[in-house]
């Protein structure tokens, strides 16, 4: 999943691993409850144009490894995930209502994917003078 994407007015290769967990880090990600998180996940990925390269559901937490439009932002896409998922999960699955006052915490974790070390770049910038 190395490819170039393209929209009107950007031409980018964006890959984000994105982490994030339940609230209290509960592990409440099992069976039908992971499996329906991850269908959920993949419905909002498919909307956006958001191919996802990995996905996969930990008991505590989840690994998203999806390329994203840097004019959408990764910040949008995974606040549309948690979002939807939260909803969902909470009206199918009863007693994720009793035992969470919310699913998700507020936080996530993100990391860009690919490309060169920050070191090959930066000599690369710094060389731009010289050519």
């Amino acid at each position: 999943m190395d490819e170039v994407r393209s929209n009107n007015n950007v031409v980018y290769r964006c890959t984000y691993h994105v982490v994030w967990c339940p609230k209290y880090r509960r592990p409440v990600l099992v069976s039908d409850v992971g499996d329906r998180l991850k269908q959920i996940i993949r419905e909002v990925c498919e909307e956006r144009g958001a191919p996802i390269v990995e996905l996969e559901t930990m008991p505590d937490h989840v690994h998203l490894l999806v390329s994203c439009d840097p004019q959408f932002g990764i910040h949008r896409l995974v606040k549309l995930a948690k979002g939807r998922s939260s909803r969902l999960l909470r009206q199918e699955f009863g007693h994720l209502r009793s035992r969470l006052p919310t699913l998700w915490t507020n936080s996530y974790f993100v990391a860009t994917v690919g490309g060169a070390t920050l070191e090959v770049v930066k000599q690369y910038v710094e060389n731009q003078r010289n050519v």
